[in-house]
């Protein structure tokens, strides 16, 4: 038996990410413009910079606490507070993680018992479903695409009633990687209603809140504030991805044990970008409105123009991801996707990797320049003309 055979069998029956390994893939292509993976195509603000480089010129070289510094999760509390009506204690409520991804594993780790069942609607990042299985729990997928990728009140009960000797936690992310959908305060209040009826989490990522483009985000820390862990951070307000500063927020008692699992995994999150998060969060409210007027251009852009080239694409409200859907004749979204790469020069993400309901879409991300969104619409628009 070789050594890696005795390595957890858990680990070794997951994928790597597909996303990851095609972006991987189409990188040597030449001149291909790369319209994959999700980050702001920003620079992180100048005076969030200055922070981060005064701590270390202050020599702020050592631990923090596990929770993060006082001064970053009060600077949350408030921000949250004045954003999205939510009260969060800084003290007892809100924990500093790496990025939105710790909070995710973490809050997971920290909930979940072998043979629990998570309710994650579809599509949707995949993350959430790796980190549920290597808890030993298992995902309970509810394909939204027939719901214009809004998930109902009545499937949601559906669900939990078919599994509730065994639900722990149901998953929302909105604005929704990788529709750009989002949930206005009916649809929350709705959902809600549901769950206050079980003893289950809800588990809120909200990492794309400020990049809500129709109304005022709604955030389920104010709607159930009893069940609801909410994920938020300022990867994708401020530009900051690399930065890795997330905020987890929610019950005290819960928070707690959450940030146990944190504590054991990273010890404390790197205390120069937790002052980068703090400033940001104090003096830098107003940060993301430019990148938000920008993204509103090129999305309306990318809508006319996909259009026009003959797929159909709904309106996204929020994030920066348009989830456009092929023509049947296209239907095998990885097919197309490697062959527009080969022969048109342009990439993109098949809707099959985000789970039921995604194959037939594609995910086309709009948070790079105008001059590259042009160039790929060109090449989409004559390689759909000519297939």
């Amino acid at each position: 038996m070789a050594l890696v055979d005795r390595m957890n069998q858990e680990v070794k029956q997951l994928k790597p990410s597909d996303i990851l390994q095609f972006n991987a893939a189409i990188s040597g292509i030449e001149g291909i413009v790369k319209l994959t993976l999700g980050e702001p195509d920003f620079s992180t603000p100048e005076h969030v910079k200055a922070a981060g480089i005064a701590s270390i010129e202050n020599n702020e070289s050592h631990y923090t606490q596990s929770k993060g510094l006082q001064g970053l999760r009060a600077a949350a509390s408030h921000y949250l507070a004045t954003k999205y009506n939510t009260k969060y204690d800084p003290e007892s409520q809100i924990l500093i993680t790496a990025g939105a991804t710790g909070g995710i594993y973490s809050s997971l780790t920290a909930m979940l018992n072998k043979g629990d069942t998570v309710i994650i609607p579809t599509p949707i990042f995949p993350l959430y479903i790796p980190i549920v299985l290597l808890n030993g729990a298992k995902p309970i997928f509810i394909d939204t695409s027939e719901d214009g990728f809004i998930l109902k009140p009545e499937k949601l009960q559906k669900a939990i009633e078919a599994n509730k000797d065994t639900v722990k936690a149901v998953v929302l992310n909105y604005p929704t990687n990788p529709t750009g959908v989002t949930y206005d305060r009916a649809d929350l209040d709705a959902l809600a209603a549901v769950i206050k009826q079980y003893e289950i989490f809800v588990l809120s990522d909200e990492i794309y809140s400020e990049l809500t483009y129709t109304g005022k985000h709604v955030s389920m820390g104010e709607i159930l504030p009893d069940q609801a862990v909410v994920l938020n951070g300022v990867s994708k307000s401020h530009a900051m991805t690399g930065w890795r500063v997330g905020i987890t927020a929610g019950p005290a008692d819960v928070i707690q044990q959450i940030g146990k699992v944190s504590e054991f995994t990273i010890t404390s999150v790197t205390t120069n970008a937790q002052r980068a998060a703090e400033e940001a969060l104090k003096n830098g409210m107003d940060d993301t409105q430019p990148m938000k007027e920008a993204y509103m251009k090129r999305r309306d852009f990318l809508i006319k123009a996909l259009t026009a080239a003959g797929l159909t694409v709904p309106n996204p409200d929020g994030a920066f991801y348009i989830f456009a859907k092929l023509p049947e004749r296209m239907h095998d979204s990885w097919k197309f996707v490697y062959a527009l790469a080969r022969e048109a020069k342009v990439a993109v993400i098949p809707g099959a990797s985000f789970g039921p309901g995604g194959e037939g879409y594609v995910r086309i991300y709009y948070a790079a320049s105008m001059a590259d969104l042009k160039l790929a619409a060109e090449r989409i628009a004559k390689y759909m003309a000519t297939h």
